[in-house]
Order: structure tokens, then C-alpha cells, then sequence
């Protein structure tokens, strides 16, 4: 229980980190595309924050699914990556990271970017842990030897 409880806590700080990370290069990114006027008004930066640390929470905590042995991995991806971009989306939409001046199809069109690289996130430390559990294998295989 303290090892789930353990990675429950790292799984979110983690998950916390990427989304900060993530909010101050697309900000970096719109800073410069607009020529060094970025602004945001009627606290638009704190409610920001506040929603890249939902969205940390959001993907972080569904990660304790992993941990259920007897769930294959496809309804633990589901559920996990379900919950995440659930909340991603609802917190986009309040926040104003989706939706505001643009059409329907930009709308969209950012959406789905943003769904794509959370996707892209996950497989990349599925890969992480996978080659890092092939490694513990292959080490304890050897030590049976």
C-alpha cells in the first residue's frame, strides 16, 4: 500500500511538472508569435495555473489503474487516458486554452493537437516503463542462472 501510495504521489507531481511544462512553452510560443504582446486579464494567468494543476491531477491520479494486475491493459488505458483528457477538456474550455475567437474548426483543429500530444506523452513513458520492466526481467533471469 505505501509502494502505491508512493507512485500514486510521484505518477501526479510528474503529471503536474508536464503540464507546467507544457503551459509555459505554448506560452513562450504565443509570446513571440504575437510579437512580445501576449497578455492575459481578469486573472487569466492564476486561472492558468490553477488549470494546469487539474490537468496535472487529472492524468496523475488515474495512473493508480496501472497497479490492478487483473485489468487488461487496454480498459486500464481507457480508463486512465479517459479520465485525463475528460478533465483536460472541461478545464481547456474553462480556462480559455480551447475555445474564445477562433472558429468551430480551429476549435477543433487545437483539440485535437492537444489530445494528440497528450497520446504522444503516455506512449512515451509506456515505452519508458516497458523497456524498464524488460530490463528487470532479463536481470533477474540472469541471476537465476
Amino acid at each position: 500500500m505505501k509502494d502505491t501510495i508512493k507512485d500514486l504521489v510521484r505518477s501526479t507531481v510528474i503529471s503536474i511538472c508536464m503540464s507546467m511544462l507544457i503551459f509555459c512553452f505554448v506560452g513562450v510560443v504565443y509570446d513571440i508569435s504575437d510579437g512580445g504582446n501576449f497578455t492575459l486579464t481578469n486573472y487569466g494567468f492564476t486561472k492558468m495555473i490553477v488549470g494546469c494543476i487539474i490537468v496535472g491531477l487529472g492524468f496523475g491520479i488515474p495512473t493508480i489503474v496501472y497497479q490492478n494486475d487483473s485489468l487488461p491493459m487496454p480498459v486500464k488505458v481507457i480508463v486512465h487516458m479517459g479520465i485525463g483528457c475528460t478533465i483536460y477538456t472541461a478545464v481547456a474550455f474553462a480556462v480559455g486554452w480551447i475555445g474564445g475567437a477562433g472558429t468551430i474548426g480551429q476549435g477543433i483543429l487545437i483539440a485535437c493537437i492537444q489530445l494528440v500530444v497528450a497520446f504522444v506523452i503516455w506512449f512515451i513513458f509506456f515505452k519508458h516503463y516497458k523497456k524498464e520492466a524488460e530490463l528487470m526481467n532479463k536481470r533477474i533471469q540472469e541471476m537465476k542462472k
